[in-house]
């Protein structure tokens, strides 16, 4: 019997406003090169990283990344995986109570407080990236940041606020949105009324999602704005359903104000002015070809916007039937060909960790 040498470990670092993130590491020790700079992979909206390590017929993009030499980190950040709110720190004597209510799932919704791109961006990111830092089997002092679809968006947010100091050696940014000069017209929509979209319920998107999928598989041109049905096998859509997680409502009214408005504002500054200011951060942006959710011109907008930076544009997919939308960057049949492995390539050939730190 084969022996794997995929190692996954789970962690819980702490939040300073007392949230209980989910951060794991992946590990492959037969390729593993403490030469290379850690990645740390932040999932999308209304999602965890299970999709990130799962591939219904191949290799998933963390086993991929494995595969290279990379020491993969994946950060549930709060409301996604097992993150949970614990409560902020307080007397002793309330410890044991919060311990008590801190692993019930619906204790965890009930009190915990609304949160937005703020507390994702600049309180769990950093909290995430400092403990793989930390906790890392290289000596690296920056990491690689991957942001999937809204996560990319947060980690924008982040370097906005952070120009300078920010640690991160690269950033890949797989169908992340920064600026909406193009919008689907089903997404137009969903944010007309912002405050509106604020208050439509977020519990049992998982159990919708469970019930949903089966269904709309067999009509693809309802799934076309997010998914091309033809590129992904969606016999295992129960395990696919494992990635979804219920919305902030909070978060829902913020995205329809960015998306309405054009650019996003986060604690008050405006991202995109203040991402023309960043210098000298290789920029990878993955994108769709036929993406309904996240279109091209807003996925490739940082590239215009961060005119300092060294930036790329990876533009998947083909004509007839070989387009290509959101959900296909991840688990399409040919992802590990078109998606996983350029992405690769193009960290592989970033700086390795300097040799005085290994």
């Amino acid at each position: 019997m084969a022996i794997s040498m995929f190692i996954q470990k789970s962690f819980r670092p702490k939040t300073a406003d007392g949230w209980c993130l989910d951060v794991i590491c992946y590990r492959d020790t037969r390729h593993f090169d403490p030469r290379r700079k850690p990645v740390l992979m932040i999932p999308g909206y209304a999602m965890n990283v299970f999709i990130l390590n799962f591939h219904p017929t191949g290799m998933s993009m963390i086993e991929y990344l494995c595969a290279q030499g990379f020491e993969v980190w994946a950060a549930n950040l709060r409301g996604q995986g097992a993150s949970i709110y614990i409560g902020e720190p307080g007397p002793e004597k309330n410890a044991s109570k919060r311990r008590r209510l801190s692993w019930r799932r619906g204790a965890r919704a009930a009190r915990a407080p609304k949160y937005g791109f703020r507390e994702l961006s600049l309180v769990d990111f950093p909290c995430a990236r400092d403990f793989a830092l930390a906790h890392s089997q290289t000596s690296a002092t920056e990491v690689h940041a991957i942001g999937c679809s809204l996560g990319g968006s947060l980690l924008y947010a982040y370097l906005a606020h952070n120009p300078r100091d920010h640690q991160i050696a690269s950033m890949t940014a797989i169908g992340g949105p920064l600026r909406w000069d193009d919008i689907h017209p089903a997404m137009r929509a969903a944010v007309r009324f912002p405050i509106l979209t604020g208050l439509i319920p977020t519990r049992g998107t998982r159990q919708a999602a469970r019930v949903m999928l089966p269904v709309l598989k067999r009509v693809p041109r309802v799934l076309s704005i997010y998914m091309n049905a033809q590129q992904i096998n969606l016999d295992d859509s129960e395990s696919m359903v494992q990635t979804v997680e219920d919305p902030s409502s909070r978060l829902n009214y913020q995205i329809a104000r960015w998306v309405k408005n054009r650019d996003l504002h986060v604690d008050g500054l405006n991202v995109t002015e203040a991402l023309a200011q960043l210098n000298d951060l290789p920029i990878l942006c993955i994108v769709a070809n036929a993406d309904g959710i996240v279109p091209v011109a807003a996925a490739s907008s940082v590239c215009d916007i961060a005119g300092k930076c060294t930036t790329k544009i990876l533009q998947v997919g083909g004509d007839g039937n070989d387009w290509y939308a959101h959900a296909d960057l991840f688990v399409s049949e040919n992802a590990q060909a078109t998606v996983f492995k350029p992405m690769g390539d193009w960290l592989y050939a970033q700086p390795l960790i300097q040799a005085d730190r290994i």
